[in-house]
């Protein structure tokens, strides 16, 4: 039996903001009365988090105390990368025991196979950002997020942050339907490669909910949104598999 809960996009920004209230509530409402199982934290949880600088565990410090409270009372917690929090595995793997994926796997929860991902990857007609990804994840770039001064990744964070939030917005701009579009070309692909019944990514910042046959089974598609738009999460368990808003 499983109980999995699924969020992603909250971007978390400064400690004042309504949406960290919101996202700390939620995290405390998570105890063992709900019978949770496990906890995957789909990207972008924070507008900003590079490797295991202690200017990120400062200024997020309620949050990870809630974590490290539901990492100890059993529950299952995975954290995928995104583009906006890279490096996880120093602090959040090492010290909290939080597993943390740089790519999409594979799960068997409730009797389906679920594919999770962040889904920065899905669209293959944007190189700019590919290029990008790539380069932020080469060696040399993993050792200077490691080694360099604290205020000089925030400072450099928080320039490709806004760069990339200004690109998104008005260079790379699509609509929702072109969005989404987006997410079930990659999936029915995907789908050829890998087998599963259920797919679960963040990234796009829409609701997506759809399902297509494949050899006479339904696949279902499940993109998470945003806390930008719409702050809530997706629950799969033995009875249900369901979007819940907050």
């Amino acid at each position: 039996m499983s109980n999995a809960y699924f969020v992603s996009d909250v971007h978390l920004g400064s400690n004042d903001d309504p949406r960290f209230f919101l996202f700390l509530s939620w995290l405390k409402s998570v105890n063992p009365s709900k019978k949770l199982t496990h906890l995957f934290m789909v990207g972008d949880i924070f507008d900003l988090w590079i490797a295991n600088h202690s200017t990120f565990i400062r200024q997020y410090e309620e949050i990870i105390h809630e974590l490290k409270r539901i990492v100890e009372e059993g529950v299952e917690v995975h954290y995928f990368e995104g583009n906006h929090d890279l490096y996880l595995e120093h602090f959040w793997q090492n010290k909290l025991g939080v597993h943390v994926h740089k790519k999409g796997q594979l799960f068997n929860l409730s009797g389906y196979k679920v594919y999770i991902e962040h889904g920065d990857q899905m669209d293959p007609n944007d190189k700019w950002y590919l290029a990008l990804r790539w380069f932020l994840r080469t060696p040399m770039m993993k050792h200077f997020a490691l080694h360099a001064p604290e205020k000089f990744i925030e400072w450099i964070g928080t320039k490709a942050k806004d760069k990339s939030r200004y690109y998104t917005s008005n260079v790379k701009t699509i609509d929702e339907n072109q969005a989404k579009q987006v997410i079930r070309s990659h999936v029915e692909k995907l789908s050829e490669v890998v087998d599963f019944d259920l797919h679960i990514s963040g990234h796009v910042h829409v609701r997506e909910d759809y399902s297509f046959s494949k050899e006479d089974r339904a696949i279902r598609v499940v993109n998470l949104g945003s806390w930008l738009d719409k702050p809530g999460y997706f629950n799969l368990n033995d009875e249900n598999q369901m979007f819940c808003d907050l």
